[in-house]
């Protein structure tokens, strides 16, 4: 007995991920509908020459947004791709969004406490929140050392102090990323995103090298929403900040243009690797 398909509805946010999972699903033939974000999606992919169903809003039309996905009988939601910070202009909201974050109130505060308040309003209304991973299970960080080039003794002991500082960063809901060089924490994420973080944490550098760059999943962190992401732009930012490699959480964040990432990683010489931050603090 074959079941009928589940019609996806994909809120695209910035970043190359959105336009991943559409192919993706062109590839595999799953119905699927857009609604991209302004200012964040990427207008060259998702713009007027698109050639599946798509729909541009602000933040502050979330319900509009509803209203589209109700429309077109949509069973699944992933919400994948980076959001920048909002102009008032942005945030300015439909009816539906203004008794949203009414109904929200001091719970939006944080990074996840809006996300996971609008995951249980999608699913309220009769959809079902997936993660990027369940549809493309592939995108997934695997454990180990990926590139040719290892950690040092120097890197081992500041991956630990990464994974310490990032585990804390995480309880606290701020951020996922830190950067750690020969054990002094050089910068931790906060709105701003990865990129800025590398960028301002290259004027922070010692002499005597080292550095690494650590993004884990936050404790409670709800796997379907804003996991840790790295591909090659993150290289390239690490790699001009002088840095020796990334670290990321295995199994619980993503790794973007996978080949192309290593293979960048190791024409720089750096390391990339995927951990499971309580096993390594044990045996390191």
């Amino acid at each position: 007995m074959t079941h009928p398909q589940r019609k996806l509805g994909i809120i695209a946010g910035g970043g190359q991920i959105p336009a991943l999972l559409v192919e993706k699903c062109k590839e595999k033939e799953t119905e699927f509908v857009v609604l991209a974000i302004e200012g964040n999606a990427d207008k060259s992919y998702f713009g007027n020459k698109c050639d599946f169903p798509c729909k541009w809003i602000r933040i502050g039309q979330a319900g509009t947004g509803f209203k589209y996905f109700a429309d077109e009988a949509v069973k699944d939601v992933v919400m994948i791709g980076t959001i920048r910070r909002p102009s008032f202009f942005d945030l300015v909201p439909d009816l539906r969004t203004a008794a949203f974050f009414a109904k929200v109130g001091a719970k939006a505060l944080g990074d996840d406490g809006i996300l996971r308040a609008l995951v249980k309003e999608i699913e309220a209304d009769g959809m079902q929140v997936k993660g990027v991973h369940e549809v493309m299970p592939d995108i997934l960080v695997k454990e180990g050392v990926l590139t040719k080039h290892k950690p040092s003794e120097r890197d081992v002991a500041d991956i630990k102090r990464g994974i310490e500082a990032a585990l804390t960063l995480g309880k606290l809901d701020i951020g996922q990323a830190v950067i750690v060089q020969q054990g002094l924490v050089l910068g931790v994420e906060g709105i701003e995103g990865t990129d800025e973080l590398i960028r301002r944490c290259k004027d922070y550098r010692r002499k005597g090298g080292g550095g690494v760059l650590v993004k884990l999943r936050k404790p409670e962190q709800d796997m379907r929403i804003d996991l840790p992401t790295i591909g090659p732009r993150s290289v390239e930012r690490a790699h001009e900040s002088g840095l020796e490699g990334i670290v990321v959480h295995a199994g619980n964040g993503l790794m973007v243009e996978e080949k192309e990432t290593i293979a960048l990683a190791d024409k720089y010489k750096m390391f990339i690797m995927g951990v499971n931050p309580d096993e390594y603090i044990k045996e390191n």
